[in-house]
């Protein structure tokens, strides 16, 4: 009786690590058809962060009093100065320094701008943020080319209210003419500043001839 429990007990574990060799071996074959198993073979990183192109709300046309993302105003300009804040009486104690966009509202510039400035305002960050941003050429049809001019990042740190990005005429030395798309994005410090979940919002402007400033006096 021992021995035929003894063999019995043998028969019966090979028997069932037979069928569990045969489970695990069905298992790695049904690995990848689909509803039976998972892709064992790790993600390719993806290469572009947007099915189609992404436009987000434009931030053209200012409305006052009524914030866009967590923009207290956002504008297009020539340039900026720096103003200093005080507690209501000139030369006293004073705050951090303001921005105060040159020309607001500018859209378009000469094909030898130095640069278009995009100047804004912000509620009080509580942690650092990094402002971006990316401008394309567009064709006639209003479609943009799939490679920046440039791009531009500002590292704002906490507490910090104004900040300005600088948009730079092309490495040749002027602006091709045309309409440009200019996305905005706001990440954390440490992310990837241009990915498209960032994105917050786009502005436009034209570079064209300027007339003179003798034939726009006679006009």
């Amino acid at each position: 009786m021992r021995i035929r429990t003894r063999m019995t007990q043998f028969l019966f574990r090979s028997w069932s690590a037979r069928m569990a060799a045969l489970f695990l071996s069905c298992s790695f074959l049904l690995v990848g058809v689909p509803g039976h198993g998972r892709d064992l073979l790790a993600p390719k990183e993806q290469q572009k962060t947007e099915v189609d192109s992404t436009t987000g709300p434009s931030f053209d046309k200012q409305q006052r009093g009524i914030p866009q993302s967590i923009f207290v105003s956002i504008q297009m300009a020539r340039g900026y100065e720096v103003e200093w804040d005080s507690f209501g009486r000139k030369g006293w104690y004073t705050q951090d320094p303001r921005l105060k966009p040159i020309e607001p509202g500018t859209k378009v510039f000469a094909p030898d701008t130095a640069a278009v400035y995009i100047v804004f305002e912000v509620a009080p960050l509580e942690d650092p943020a990094q402002f971006g941003a990316q401008w394309f050429l567009m064709d006639d049809g209003g479609k943009i080319a799939e490679t920046p001019v440039g791009k531009d990042v500002l590292e704002v740190p906490g507490h910090e209210r104004y900040g300005f990005l600088e948009l730079k005429k092309p490495a040749d030395g002027s602006w091709s003419k045309g309409n440009y798309l200019v996305k905005l994005f706001i990440t954390p410090l440490g992310q990837q500043p241009f990915h498209a979940v960032n994105q917050v919002g786009t502005m436009q402007f034209t570079v064209a001839d300027q007339p003179a400033a003798g034939a726009a006096m006679q006009k």
